[in-house]
């Protein structure tokens, strides 16, 4: 993956990225256009293309999503909207009313190259906690906690949040694909 560049605006994300793959990572930030799509994986594939033609070189990019299976999938690919508008809370109590607090963290990395546009995808189901908890990673971290735990992902090292994450699921898919 040495020719491979990460684009991306998020020094978070990059240096989650870097610690699941155990070495650096070229990386790039660019002003993307952020396409408004249904599915995660739809705005990945836009992301990736329009990297690969600002860069002439073989880009990944990354998109999340947090579907809530009460909403049926919703907010998808707009927590981030979602999140900046109302804040952590406001997704909190939007869970208070549903049958179910399950949630599904998408991460969705999108590659292009000569080859063209694709992705791979990590997943992981959870539930939205009752209130923000905990103050490790970024973004949703401090309201999802991973099936099979009593702790969100803000609560967790970064070491172990990376070990089961959806981002690592991601990663790893990738480096199975670039390895063929």
């Amino acid at each position: 993956m040495t020719s491979w560049v990460f684009v991306t605006g998020n020094d978070s994300k990059h240096r989650e990225a870097e610690a699941i793959l155990g070495r650096p990572l070229d990386r790039a930030v660019l002003d993307l256009p952020e396409l408004q799509a249904a599915t995660t994986r739809d705005v990945a594939l836009h992301k990736a293309r329009a990297a690969f033609a600002m860069l002439d070189r073989p880009v990944i990019v990354e998109d999340a999503g947090f579907e809530l299976t009460g909403l049926g999938g919703f907010p998808g690919p707009f927590i981030k909207y979602w999140e900046q508008l109302g804040g952590l809370i406001s997704i909190c109590r939007a869970a208070d009313g549903l049958a179910h607090r399950g949630v599904i963290a998408t991460c969705v990395l999108g590659i292009c190259d000569q080859e063209g546009p694709r992705v791979v995808e990590g997943r992981i189901e959870g539930m939205v906690s009752a209130a923000p908890r905990g103050s490790n990673g970024f973004g949703w971290d401090a309201i999802f906690i991973p099936d099979g735990h009593d702790r969100t992902f803000g609560e967790m090292s970064a070491d172990e949040k990376a070990s089961m994450s959806h981002r690592r699921r991601a990663w790893d898919a990738l480096a199975a694909e670039l390895a063929h």
